[in-house]
């Protein structure tokens, strides 16, 4: 199925460009979109100023309400979630063709099976050098408290949403 290009930008705050790459519609609701990250695609990081290639395919969440984003990296063979990596930011601005956020560097992570955050340092650094106004910081770290209850109590996109969409990747995968 040909499924829309979507382009996913995010920045920094204060708007400095960070990365952005190109994914493939999924799913479009009034407060969120479901995307799919294909095998081999290049994100390019304007921070690194460099271009990556991206070898795995992804299930993604971008929400205009909530202060997080989910990428679930899909294991093609074993028809399931391997990893999730959630970053902590301001509410997406959903627009279009294009999809941008402001990532509060605060990231949450499961690996094995196991939730851990990281990038806390970044964070701390990141409030100082950009001037994080202390109302945001305080959110932040709320909005990353409330993502770690959602995740434990079974809650959407955690509910089983994401997992609908494994079978939209190519059995060659």
């Amino acid at each position: 199925m040909n499924r829309p290009t979507v382009t996913i930008q995010a920045q920094k705050y204060g708007n400095r460009p960070h990365y952005e790459w190109n994914t493939k519609l999924l799913e479009r609701m009034d407060s969120y979109v479901i995307v799919l990250g294909e095998y081999g695609r290049q994100l390019q990081h304007y921070t690194k100023q460099k271009v990556f290639t991206v070898e795995n395919w992804t299930i993604e969440f971008f929400s205009s309400d909530l202060w997080f984003t989910v990428s679930a990296d899909v294991d093609v063979a074993g028809g399931s979630i391997k990893q999730y990596y959630c970053n902590i930011n301001m509410p997406a601005r959903i627009q279009d063709d294009i999809v941008s956020f402001i990532d509060l560097d605060l990231d949450l992570v499961q690996r094995n099976g196991e939730w851990k955050v990281v990038d806390e340092d970044e964070f701390e650094r990141h409030a100082i050098a950009y001037a994080y106004p202390e109302p945001l910081i305080e959110r932040a770290r709320q909005e990353l408290s409330d993502l770690q209850r959602r995740i434990r109590n079974n809650e959407f996109p955690f509910d089983g949403t994401l997992e609908r969409f494994i079978d939209c990747i190519p059995a060659s995968g």
